[in-house]
Parts: structure tokens; sequence; C-alpha cells
């Protein structure tokens, strides 16, 4: 072989080198490990992947207009927290409970619905919009899911789990907010907080009764600073005292703090009562917090301002004209679309955060940082890129 023979090989391998080890990088491994098999969600429209949807059938664009392409179920325009976090362990996105067709139970389910609350709802959807599938109803979901599993096993049915999967499943919950939000214009701070210990209450005691059926470890976020959501901002008496020099309302994200700190010491009496269990208490609130008071640290613009909603102006949300919604106002028909760079913003639609919020949480939660006690998922998992 001459010399440029020579040259032109040589140059050939260490482009092949450079190559397999980009796809190395690329490519997720087959042989990728993780002790969760599976991952079991409760939670309400913050990680809902389309149970409201099945069980409602209305859901229109821009929803999912991001990764998906199309409306999916998810109140964004992409990937939830809840998404990112089953492709960091290598499983695939979570069925919704409540949907019939197309579902795979194989490696979990979701029971979470827009609307949802943790406390047993005291009137209609279709008079208040709340969910009727609160925590309650969303654990009863859970055991009756269990009971198929080991009743259908033997039959071989396909798309379920086998039965010993729970012992080897993450159960996460995010689940609060609207308990939190839902009286907060008619009963105000002082009258939402009195019922605040009974969610912590019953959070704490559906984590202890999916113990009973087999779970071992739990994830459970804290609540976002509601405070700076656009919506908020504009349904929600206030002063301009209360404003911080982030735009977010003082008195607000104050009792959303006091909350979140009854929640961690509830898990921590609970790990008191388990204590061969995983209790992990997740604190999304400063990530979010970061997120809303310095945006462009982090790649954004906007961190009050919706993307998708109508008025522009700070918050771009009209209470009237919701996400993706049109109305007659005063003889005008009045649309409120999505803006054309939703990765700028915090916040999609005044109260859900947009797919490039939810990475962001979900690689903070994922280094283990906000974790509490520490946890690490690393050590159970062979975490994937989530991209």
């Amino acid at each position: 072989m001459n010399l440029e023979a020579r040259k032109v090989m040589s140059s050939l391998r260490q482009k092949l080198v450079v190559f397999a080890l980009v796809m190395a990088i690329l490519v997720p491994k087959s042989d990728a490990k993780c002790d969760f098999k599976a991952i079991f969600n409760f939670g309400d429209s913050n990680s809902d992947t389309g149970g409201f949807w099945a069980a409602f059938p209305a859901e229109r664009p821009p929803n999912g207009m991001t990764y998906f392409k199309k409306p999916v179920g998810r109140a964004t325009d992409g990937r939830l927290i809840i998404d990112f976090l089953a492709q960091a362990l290598g499983l695939p996105f979570l069925s919704p409970y409540l949907q019939s067709i197309g579902s795979d139970y194989r490696h979990g389910a979701n029971f979470a619905t827009l609307a949802s609350t943790v406390r047993l709802p005291h009137t209609s959807l279709f008079v208040t919009g709340v969910s009727p599938f609160c925590l309650a109803i969303q654990l009863n979901q859970m055991k009756q899911f269990k009971a198929k599993v080991d009743e259908l096993h033997s039959s071989g049915k396909a798309n379920l789990p086998p039965p010993n999967i729970f012992g080897k499943s993450l159960y996460t919950f995010y689940i609060g907010q609207n308990d939190f939000t839902g009286n907060l214009a008619s009963l105000g701070i002082n009258g939402v907080k009195q019922f605040l210990p009974e969610v912590v209450s019953q959070i704490a005691s559906t984590i202890k009764e999916i113990y009973a059926l087999g779970g071992r470890t739990f994830l459970v976020l804290n609540l976002a600073p509601i405070g700076c959501y656009p919506a908020f901002l504009v349904e929600l008496p206030h002063s301009v005292s209360d404003i911080d020099s982030s735009g977010c309302m003082i008195s607000y994200n104050k009792a959303v703090v006091e909350y979140n700190y009854m929640l961690k010491e509830a898990l921590k009496e609970t790990r008191k009562d388990i204590p061969d269990a995983n209790v992990i208490y997740a604190d999304i609130h400063s990530v979010m917090l970061e997120l809303f008071q310095h945006p462009s640290s982090h790649g954004m613009k906007y961190g009050t301002k919706a993307c998708c909603g109508y008025g522009g102006g700070a918050y771009n949300f009209n209470p009237q004209v919701f996400c993706g919604n049109t109305k007659l106002i005063n003889g005008q028909n009045l649309t409120a679309t999505a803006c054309s760079d939703p990765h700028n913003h915090v916040s999609w639609d005044g109260i859900h955060a947009t797919e490039a919020a939810n990475k962001l949480v979900a690689d903070a939660m994922i280094s283990g940082s906000y974790f509490d006690p520490p946890f690490s998922l690393h050590k159970f998992c062979d975490i994937q890129p989530i991209g």
C-alpha cells in the first residue's frame, strides 16, 4: 500500500471512530438498565397525558404543536415533566388509564386528569369545571388496575404488566394546585389555608395505601409559585405593593411556600410509618420560581407572559377566551392563539408551563439536586438523554 493510500485509510479510520463515538452518544443503548420497570402517576393537568380528553373529548389545537405536532391530551405545547421523566428512565410515555383505544400499560399508567383535586369535589364539572377524578378516585382506579393485572395475567392478555411490577415501579404525584387555586378568588388566602392540612394528609394516606399494594418508591412534586402565573396575575385580587421585582404576587407565593412546607413535613412523618420505602419530596417550586424570575438566564425571554392567549400586554391572558378557543365578545369573534416561539416562554397558556420550561424542571429533578431526602435516580437507572 503506497503512502497516499495509507493516508486515505488512516483518514477513513478516524472518521469511523468519530462516527462510532457520535452514534454511541446519540443512539440509546439497547442494554440500558433501570430498576424502575413502570411509572404510575397521580395528578392534574400538570401531568395529564390524555385522561381528561379521553373521558370528555373536545380537545383542539394549538396544544401539542411543538413536539407532537397535534393535540395529544396534554395542556401544553409539547411534553410534560412526567414525559421527560419517562424518557430519562428509558420508558415509553404513559398511557392514560381512561383511554380505551391504543393504550399500552406494560410500563405503567397515568391516572391524572385535567382539573383534578386532592379533596373530593363538592360540585360538578359542568358547573365549575372541577374534574370528578379526584385523588381518591385515582387511587381506586389504581387498585382496580392491580386487581385486573393479577386476574388477567394467566390469560396472557397483551399490553398489561406482570403482577410483580408494582414493587418495581416509581409512583409520582403532581396534584394539589387546583385545591389551592380553585377557591382563592372567593375565599382568599386565609380561607383556602383552612383545608390545606386535609390536602397534605390525604396525599400522605394515599402513599401508605399504595405502599400496602406493593409500592416502595414515591416521588411527590410540590406546588409551583402560582403568584407568577399570568392567569392568576389577571384574575386574583392584589395591590401594586404586592408585586415583587419579577412581577409576581408576593402574598400568594408566600402562601404556596407555607403549603409546600406543610407537605414536606407530612412526607417526613410518612417516612416514619413506612421506613423501608423511598418517599421523596421534589422541590420544583424553586426551579419554576427561578425561571419566572430570571427567564433570560435560562435561554428564555418571557416569565409572566403567556404564549397562548388573547390580549397581548404584560400577560397575554384573557379569562373570557382561553388558549385555542374562539368567543363572541361585544360583537367580535376573538380567538386566543399561540405565539410562534413557545420556547421563549415559561408559561404556555397562563396556567400551564411550556415544554421548554418542563424540560428545564425535569433536568433539575433528574440531577437529584432538588430531592429531599437526597435521592439519586442514577443509582437505579442508566439515565437516558432527553432532547
